[in-house]
């Protein structure tokens, strides 16, 4: 018998940063990534974000590799915004994620930095959180390739 206990950080923005989840889709979009995630054989601890990206704490099966995991995620909700919201008609996300794994001690402090992403956004642009969020887990990057 095998025991495994996967937590993630997700984090991914709109096509080209667009500021296109208002605060009309995102109470909606929240639970709706959160039925996504429930039939991929995982479950979601919160998800919010402001405009232009949205945080997803959440378990994910580990039979189900995390690119593919992100990849169901994205399409399905990019459908759904499609088929309910008719203004956002050229919706997408941006092709690529960030993801961090996240210890079972420390699920409470990141369930809690997503729920405040607005107030936090309020004193941190995007870029800036993801550079953050990047060094802080030890993560090289190129800047010349980090907003494409």
């Amino acid at each position: 018998m095998s025991y495994i206990c996967l937590k993630y950080h997700l984090v991914f923005s709109t096509k080209d940063r667009r500021p296109l989840l208002s605060a009309a889709i995102m109470p909606r979009l929240s639970p709706y990534i959160g039925g996504i995630i429930r039939e991929i054989g995982g479950s979601m601890l919160a998800a919010n974000g402001p405009a232009d990206h949205i945080h997803v704490a959440a378990v994910l099966d580990q039979k189900l590799p995390l690119m593919e995991a992100l990849n169901i995620i994205k399409a399905n909700s990019s459908k759904w915004i499609h088929q309910n919201f008719s203004e956002l008609a050229d919706f997408a996300w941006q092709e690529g994620y960030a993801a961090f794994s996240v210890s079972h001690s420390a699920t409470n402090q990141v369930v809690g930095y997503v729920q405040r992403q607005l107030e936090h956004h309020a004193k941190m642009d995007f870029q800036q959180e993801l550079r953050t969020l990047l060094d802080r887990h030890g993560i090289e990057y190129d800047e010349r390739y980090l907003w494409k």
